[in-house]
Order: C-alpha cells, then structure tokens, then sequence
C-alpha cells in the first residue's frame, strides 16, 4: 500500500462530509462546526506529548481542513474547479 498525500485525506473527507451533511447554509454554521473540529484538536494537544494520539492528531488537522475547503466553497467565496486528470 502506497502512501497517501495530504491532499488526498483532505479530498476523500471531503466527498465523505458532503454526503453525510450536505452543504453548509451559512458562515455561521461552518465557524461552529470548525471551532468544534478545533477544540477536538485542542483536546489532544493538551495531553503530555507522550499520551498525544498522532492519528487521533492528523484526523482532526484533516477535519479541520475539510471544515475549511467545504466553508469555501459553499459559501461561493471560491468556485469549485474539476480537476484535471493526468495523462
């Protein structure tokens, strides 16, 4: 199994979070959902950093990115583009 980038966390929790929850409605509920994804950030961070969880880590820094991407898009302040795919 190959490793996975960034890019591809960030891109499959995407598509998993707009089929479970739809779009965000207003800038109102994505800063809730991120302050939530931030505080479950948080949560592990306050931990000695020999207790920390480093998948518990990266799953909500992906969280907290998604949260962002989604915000984004749905609320128009960027337009979605198709990626192109490589030869």
């Amino acid at each position: 199994m190959g490793l996975i980038s960034w890019r591809e966390f960030v891109k499959g929790e995407l598509a998993n979070a707009r089929k479970k929850h739809g779009s965000y409605t207003s800038a109102h509920e994505a800063y809730a959902v991120l302050l939530e994804e931030v505080d479950e950030f948080w949560e592990e961070v306050r931990f000695k950093r020999q207790h920390r969880d480093p998948a518990r880590m990266l799953r909500e820094l992906v969280q907290i990115a998604t949260v962002a991407e989604r915000a984004a898009y749905d609320l128009k302040l960027i337009e979605e583009v198709p990626e192109c795919s490589e030869p």
